[in-house]
């Protein structure tokens, strides 16, 4: 910082300059000055300009560094703990959880023990909590047996994960083994239900409380008129 707020920015690079710069920005490993040589298109004095550019960029967050006469551009080391590294790791499902995943989705609102019945097996260790975890399902009420046991269905991340707008939009087993996506001939049809998902099951009970009522009141209006 100068008087009267005037700032000195690094003079502007010549284009040999900058082609050196570029090559050692998109290098995947250190070069030596050879390499370099090969590589820019101007006939400069490359270890002059590798020297210059080291200067430019001693008290950035990027530094220029010649280890074992390669040079490279590296994260200063001042903020090399800012730097962690940080990994996003996918796992895939497992079997059992994608048979359980899948009876859930076609049999929901399911129980656990019905689950186990119909995979024809017990739970693994944290299948089911993995799912939950994954927010794909989730307990929805006690199914009105002795005991009470917890079902599960799905919920709107699932739908979402897999881009659907309502579970009936999940393709049947015939549908899936015409597409080539699952050997029908390998596979237990009763994973995949009866295609009629509980949601619709009660939209289609309100519906016929709703009809049910409009033919009683019919029937008392009707009678109503007659006396």
């Amino acid at each position: 910082m100068k008087k009267n707020n005037i700032v000195n920015f690094p003079s502007s690079l010549s284009e040999g300059e900058k082609e050196i710069e570029a090559i050692l920005f998109a290098a995947a490993e250190p070069l030596d000055v050879s390499t370099i040589e090969e590589k820019v298109q101007k006939k400069v004095n490359v270890l002059n300009i590798l020297n210059k550019l080291q200067n430019l960029y001693k008290n950035r967050g990027i530094n220029l560094v010649c280890i074992s006469k390669k040079w490279s551009f590296r994260t200063s080391e001042s903020l090399g703990k800012l730097m962690a590294e940080q990994k996003t790791v996918e796992k895939k499902l497992s079997k059992a959880a994608v048979e359980t995943l899948s009876i859930i989705v076609y049999h929901q609102p399911v129980t656990r023990a019905e689950i186990e019945e119909i995979r024809g097996v017990a739970f693994g260790t944290n299948t089911l909590e993995i799912l939950m975890e994954l927010n794909w399902v989730r307990p929805q009420g006690r199914k009105d047996v002795p005991g009470k046991p917890i079902q599960y269905g799905t919920t709107d991340d699932f739908l979402s994960h897999f881009n659907l707008q309502k579970l009936s939009d999940l393709p049947t087993i015939e549908e899936l083994g015409s597409a080539g996506l699952i050997d029908t001939s390998s596979v237990d049809s009763k994973i995949f239900g009866t295609g009629k998902f509980y949601k619709e099951k009660q939209d289609e009970k309100k519906e016929n409380i709703y009809s049910d009522i409009d033919e009683m009141l019919s029937s008392s209006l009707k009678n109503d008129d007659d006396n």
